[in-house]
């Protein structure tokens, strides 16, 4: 086991947080790196540290009530948010099989390059954390999940560590039509430094970001 499968290994027993996380595995890995520097092999600072599951108790004693309780609703919010990402799937699954979709290049409402160019942004944004901006650019359904709770269980669900973002993968697009609404509907995957990424993206008329769904 190398360090930082040790060090996830621990953060996935932590009842806290993503952010308090983040500086906990911060602060271990800055600890065995030190030690390695020492001279020390990794196992052997492994074996003296102990489990995974020791450790992990012996920093949920310093976690406050209060943040053990935010955890725990943090959880149920896992549940809740993929039954939500879920069901945004089947709505847009649905679209993508209703008859009217027409290939976004012969749209006649969007523009195949600026779709494009929303999609790349947003996930720009999504991993810049610019809240803010991406609930201006939504709409009004979209924006109280366009949060830091939701990003960080979106995140967990897939991976403990996602790195840095290395490239966007080839980008698919349809123009969705039901009644009088148009929607253009993207797909593509991202690759991070630890897991790759696809995201379907959906925006409306007026380019606003109006759904999303991550696996």
């Amino acid at each position: 086991m190398d360090e930082k499968r040790y060090v996830n290994a621990v953060a996935r027993k932590l009842k806290c947080g993503g952010k308090r996380k983040k500086e906990i595995k911060r602060q271990l890995l800055s600890d065995i790196q030190m030690r390695e520097n020492q001279g020390e092999r990794l196992e052997e600072i492994i074996s003296r540290m102990g489990k995974a599951e020791e450790i992990a108790e012996s920093f949920n004693e310093s976690i406050s009530a209060k943040e053990q309780r935010r955890y725990a609703g943090n959880r149920v919010l896992k549940i809740v948010i993929p039954i939500v990402l879920a069901l945004t799937f089947i709505a847009v699954s649905v679209y993508w099989i209703f008859p009217k979709t027409v290939d976004i290049e012969k749209s006649r409402v969007f523009d195949k390059e600026e779709v494009e160019a929303a999609m790349k942004e947003t996930v720009e944004l999504l991993d810049a954390e610019e809240y803010a901006v991406l609930q201006e650019n939504a709409i009004p359904q979209m924006q109280s999940f366009l949060n830091a709770e939701t990003r960080e269980s979106i995140r967990e669900t897939l991976s403990d560590d996602w790195g840095e973002r290395k490239q966007f993968g080839a980008v698919y697009m349809a123009e969705v039509i039901q009644g009088n609404t148009h929607l253009a509907v993207g797909e593509m995957t991202v690759t991070y430094e630890n897991v790759s990424v696809t995201y379907r993206l959906t925006y409306d008329e007026d380019m606003r970001f109006a759904g999303i769904y991550v696996r």
